[in-house]
Order: C-alpha cells, then structure tokens, then sequence
C-alpha cells in the first residue's frame, strides 16, 4: 500500500509517501519559522493561509521524487489533530478532495501517535511494548506503549510542556522564536556550576512533570542579575545552562521512573526536544546503568513531518480503518488516551 501522509498541524507543512513493502519513499518539509518569529510564536491565520499556499506544490514535490503519479496512490492520511483548527482543515479537505477525486480510502490520524512511533522509520527499531517520553512544545507526556493503539498514560504535564518553557526561556533571555535550540545553543558556553535550578516534582513520587515554577525561578535569576548590573553573555549562558540542566534532570528522572515501575527495556523519546543533545546524552547514560536502550527518531523527524503521518496512517489503513465518505476530521484538542487499537493491528 501507497500511503500519502499530510502535516498541517502546526507551523509545518510536511508530505510524506510511505510505501508498506518498501518503507519511507519520499519526503519534503517547509517550515514557517521564519515567518511566525516577526511576531514570537505561532500566529493561527498566518499559518492556515501558508499551508493553503505550500500544500499542493509539497505533494507534487513527493510524487515527482518518489517517481509516481497521483493515480498510483492507494491511500491518503492526514493528521486529524491536535492542532491549530484551521491549519488542520487545509490538511483535512486537501486529503479529503484528493482522495474522493482518486476514489481511494482516507484516513485522519493523531498527531501525537505520529511523533510516538517515528521511531519505527529507522532501521533499528524498538519492538513493542515500550515507554515512550513524548516531549515538545505542545506536549510532554510519558506513555506505556504495548502495541499499535494500546497506551495507557503515566504522567504528563500539569502546565507548561518542556518545549513551551524552553521558549518561555528564551524570550526572557532575548532570544528569537523558536526558542528551545537557541537556548540550547546559548548553554553550550554556560558555566554549569554557576547556578542550580530546580528540579519540579521529582521530589515527591509519581510521573507528572510542571515546568511553570522552573520558568518563574528563571526570571527571578534573570531579574537579579539585571538588577545587579551583571546580566551580560556569560551570565545569560549560565542562566541557559542551568535551565537546560534542570529540563533534562526532570525528563531524565520521570524516565528511570517510568522504566522502574512498568519494568521494561526500551525507551522512546520522541518530539521536538528529543534532539536535545544534553538530554539525548543523560538518557542514554541512564539506560546503560539498567541495561535498557533508548530511541529516537531521526534529527528531521523529531519535529512535526508529513512521515510520521504516512507511516502511523499505513498501519491503521492495512488495519481497515478509514473516514466516512465526506467526513473531515480537525479535533485541535484530542487526548491520545482515547485512541483504539484496531480490531486487526498490523504485527
């Protein structure tokens, strides 16, 4: 099966053709970054409006490198949410239109289930069950995974996802949007011994994550060093740094946790911040000391993308799920603990 996948949840139009014998064919990604940094974060009818202008020449661009015509496709899936409920209408009729003008099945997929098993694009995948850190800027989330639409959530967030604290960081350090990488960047000089920030909730048992008391201990640095007159680059650096270490310590903690209380070996991690080499590099340190293994998806598919929609959509196509004739699907709030698994998983 030909899989066409379609991002539009967000700030990135990402298309995707997942063939079920042959893998991930083609793929292409254009982002609104630099669009959306004018005003410092996402701006919803910005991006609606780009994602009509860039959708269908995306699509043309697949097909034309995956060497195929529309008329060879033999399905269309979409992310169906969460999101920004405009950008995932131009996603939705897009498929929707194609779709019936092919006379093929269409499919809307959760977003999240997308990023959770990008994982399984690699050629070193992890077999089923496992744990998996979701985590980026929308979302942190830890997640027992035992097959295709089998999860049962551990813990989450009860405010800020890691990902929006990170931008949250950035800002009051004067740094543009996306924040997280530049902060991430900015640490890289930062003096770890300087200062030590909080670690939010891991001084009391269970699986939630907050990152808002983390955010508010970081302006009060920032605002005594302005007020002391020693805000310069180094202390902004050592401000990154700690805040980084403070992230990656909670995540790093919750994960030992998790692996501890459902006892298994593999760890996903997947999402924007899953490329953050500082906290890449204390997982897998962690996994060693329990002889357990972490994995991650590629650099270019931690971040929203049309391949991860193609490949979660592949799989619960082969399964016989589709939309009803006409029946776009746009849920901009949609909890993954209300998925199903299919009545005929795919191994």
């Amino acid at each position: 099966m030909r899989v066409l996948g379609i991002e539009t949840s967000c700030d990135e139009t990402g298309v995707a053709l997942f063939d079920t014998e042959r893998g991930l064919v083609a793929d292409a990604l254009y982002s609104q970054i630099a669009m959306h940094a004018a005003y410092g974060g996402v701006v919803p009818e910005l991006a609606s409006r780009d994602h009509t202008r860039r959708l269908l020449p995306l699509i043309q661009q697949v097909l034309d490198e995956a060497g195929l015509s529309r008329g060879e496709l033999d399905a269309i899936a979409y992310t169906a949410g969460p999101g920004l409920v405009g950008a995932l209408m131009v996603g939705a009729a897009t498929a929707h239109g194609l779709a019936r003008a092919l006379g093929i099945p269409v499919l809307g997929v959760h977003h999240m289930e997308g990023h959770l098993l990008a994982p399984m694009l690699e050629e070193e995948r992890p077999d089923f069950p496992f744990v998996a850190l979701l985590v980026s800027g929308g979302h942190t989330q830890l997640v027992e995974v035992r097959g295709l639409g089998c999860y049962t959530l551990l813990g989450e967030s009860v405010d800020d996802a890691a990902g929006e604290a990170f931008d949250k960081a950035a800002k009051m350090l004067g740094l543009d949007y996306p924040g997280g990488p530049l902060v991430a960047r900015l640490a890289e000089s930062g003096d770890a011994t300087r200062f030590r920030f909080p670690r939010p909730m891991t001084d009391r048992p269970g699986l939630d994550f907050s990152f808002s008391g983390l955010k508010t201990h970081t302006l009060t640095a920032i605002r005594q060093l302005e007020s002391s007159g020693a805000l310069d680059d180094q202390a902004r650096a050592d401000v990154a740094r700690a805040f980084e270490e403070a992230v990656a310590d909670t995540l790093v903690i919750k994960c030992r946790r998790a692996l501890d209380q459902t006892g298994l070996k593999r760890l996903v991690v997947a999402g924007g911040v899953s490329a953050n080499v500082r906290l890449r590099e204390r997982l897998e340190h962690e996994c060693a000391k329990r002889d357990a293994r972490a994995y991650y998806p590629r650099g270019r598919f931690c971040t929203d993308n049309g391949a991860m929609i193609a490949y979660v959509g592949a799989q619960r196509l082969l399964a016989g799920e589709r939309d009803e004739t006409g029946v776009m699907k746009a849920v901009p709030r949609w909890p993954m603990d209300r998925l199903e698994a299919p009545s005929s998983a795919p191994a």
